[in-house]
């Protein structure tokens, strides 16, 4: 769920800050880093939860989530310090509608490792802290989400000036994180006591579900209207189109997730209906989510041929990716049909070469300095005065 673009810095001397020291490798280290956190923590997720028995895949999840624990830690202090030091620059990037959207990936980051930590953090954190720091992100993560699902759209509506031309599925990042917390939030609900508790947040999530459900049903006729109308996306843009697949996979894992809890936390006959809709739904929107899988992939092989190099972009190939295999892997055990099964394994295996492949580019580009500084944008963005 992943990007990013950052705009181009403007010419001239970074303005100095009096009586504080800039920390120019900070300035343009947007939220779309959180990326990478997400992007982490969903191999351990979708690891745990394959329907195969892997030996060492179990140790290799927690290693992963502890790499995305760390990830989480140092993004969010170099967020902090981005906001600290260069708050013109932070400032800039919310009327950015290239880079705005981006902040929910944060939010996102924060439920992913939530989810995660309760999953396989446990195995080293014991069950009581893994629950106490799945419910504090998960809580974290929930109300920051639900904040950037109405601050962002308000602000493309009355800052940001954007055209037909202009629809990206960057636009999704916002309001799909709602989604993310419907997927998570099920974790919690056995550790919760019996009575009101289990069944408000049952219902809050199924809340959640359709907040984030019926604001995607709007976005997306804009994205493939977008495409359809004015082409491919650019090429160092074009694995942005994988990010549509976010709200598909996940809204498939959360409807099983919450199916998986539902007896627990409430009574006859909505568990057995609720345990009906997981497959209901989750057939067809799986199905059409290999659809777009399928169309993405073959847009993203065109620009491979047309010169596509390395950008943040491609950690867009990761989050969402996850999301499916959790999907897939949910509606196997729903079914017990192992045709199912075995499409969450394969997809897993995508899911690792996209995160490998992501992973040591970051890294490199870390380590070697072209990260995190900023690509550019075909344009600036414009803003509305008004």
């Amino acid at each position: 769920m992943t990007t990013l673009a950052h705009p181009t810095a403007p010419a001239g001397p970074v303005p100095r800050a009096t009586g504080r020291v800039r920390l120019p490798a900070l300035r343009h280290l947007g939220p779309n880093w959180y990326a990478t956190v997400m992007g982490t923590a969903i191999v351990a997720s979708a690891g745990a939860g394959l329907p195969l028995e892997i030996p060492g895949l179990r140790a290799v999840c927690v290693v992963v989530w502890a790499l995305s624990a760390v990830l989480l830690a140092v993004v969010l202090a170099a967020r902090a310090g981005h906001w600290l030091y260069h708050r013109d620059r932070a400032r800039a990037d919310l009327l950015d509608p290239a880079v705005a959207p981006f902040y929910g990936c944060a939010a996102m980051a924060l439920l992913a490792v939530g989810g995660a930590t309760l999953l396989v953090g446990r195995d080293v954190l014991g069950e009581r802290a893994a629950v106490a720091v799945d419910a504090v992100l998960f809580g974290a993560g929930t109300l920051l989400g639900l904040v950037v699902a109405v601050a962002i759209p308000y602000l493309m509506v009355v800052r940001h000036r954007v055209g037909p031309a202009d629809a990206s599925p960057v636009w999704l990042l916002p309001v799909v994180s709602p989604m993310v917390s419907a997927a998570v939030g099920p974790l919690l609900v056995p550790h919760l006591a019996a009575g009101q508790g289990r069944e408000a947040l049952l219902l809050g999530c199924y809340a959640l579900f359709g907040v984030s459900l019926l604001a995607t049903l709007m976005m997306l006729p804009l994205v493939f209207g977008r495409l359809v109308a004015h082409g491919p996306l650019p090429l160092a843009l074009t694995p942005l189109l994988f990010l549509v697949l976010g709200p598909l996979g996940q809204s498939t894992t959360a409807v099983s997730q919450l199916a998986d809890v539902a007896p627990r936390a409430i009574g006859a006959p909505y568990a057995g209906a609720l345990g009906a809709f997981a497959v209901v739904y989750g057939v067809p929107v799986m199905g059409f989510a290999l659809l777009w899988l399928a169309l993405s992939t073959a847009l993203v092989v065109r620009a491979v041929r047309r010169g596509m190099r390395f950008t943040m972009t491609w950690w867009a190939f990761t989050f969402p990716l996850g999301t499916c295999v959790t999907g897939a892997a949910g509606l196997g055990r729903h079914t017990g049909l192992e045709a199912l099964e075995w499409l969450a394994v394969a997809l897993f295996a995508l899911l690792v070469a996209a995160w490998s492949a992501a992973g040591w580019c970051t890294l490199r580009g870390v380590v070697g300095g072209a990260l995190p500084a900023a690509p550019p944008v075909p344009r600036p963005a414009a803003v509305r005065t008004g």
